[in-house]
């Protein structure tokens, strides 16, 4: 989506909710330390400073690809392994989400995007329900790409998905390079949070027919 159609979009969102959609939580605990803020409504801007550099690359494509705009400054006892910081980070980065949502007031809601990286094909299929659900199906060559666990992609989704309180599928139908299937995924999820979330003209209140998501 261009600039100009995005300026619109915040246009609406600013008349139906008085506020642009952005949020900030601080994270302290005795495995990490954690400072993030985020906005739906950006234009592709990341300063991400973690401990874990695998992770600093997806979150950066994530936030290019839906252009949002996201700042972390995060420190973890990675003297253990990465699992707590990147576990803290999903769950912080949905609470962000959450907030900056508001009442989803005239947001499409739904979303489905595949994403090609070379070989490796991944679909992220969304709905801001207010019902976290997640599906996970993805099987990796390998278990690590450098000193990324594989596994910690799972544990990041699905804490994101838990505190943004939405529901989320992620399938990475097929792929021959870990990295690149994982890199994939991450692209498809920025893509298809930022259609979820877009705001439709045509849309009165809120999408739902119960009145309330």
């Amino acid at each position: 989506m261009d600039n100009q159609n995005k300026s619109a979009e915040q246009g609406v969102e600013l008349q139906n909710n008085g506020a642009v959609r952005q949020a900030e939580v601080d994270r302290k605990t005795n495995e990490t330390n954690i400072q993030l803020s985020f906005n739906v409504d950006g234009t592709g801007q990341s300063n991400i400073e973690t401990d874990v550099p695998f992770l600093n690359h997806m979150l950066d494509l994530f936030t290019k690809h839906g252009q949002f705009d996201l700042n972390v400054q995060a420190r973890g006892d990675i003297d253990i392994d990465d699992h707590h910081t990147v576990e803290d980070i999903g769950i912080c980065l949905g609470q962000t989400l959450y907030q900056a949502l508001g009442d989803k007031r005239g947001i499409k809601r739904y979303a489905s995007v595949f994403v090609p990286m070379d070989e490796a094909l991944a679909q992220v299929i969304i709905d801001v329900s207010n019902r976290p659900h997640f599906e996970y199906r993805a099987e990796y060559p390998s278990q690590q790409v450098g000193s990324f666990s594989t596994e910690l992609v799972h544990e990041f989704l699905w804490k994101l998905a838990l505190e943004a309180r939405i529901t989320l599928h992620v399938i990475v139908h097929y792929g021959q390079n870990t990295h690149h299937m994982i890199e994939a995924v991450f692209k498809a999820l920025g893509r298809a949070l930022d259609e979820a979330t877009m705001i439709d003209p045509r849309v009165t209140g809120v999408p739902s027919t119960k009145g309330v998501l």
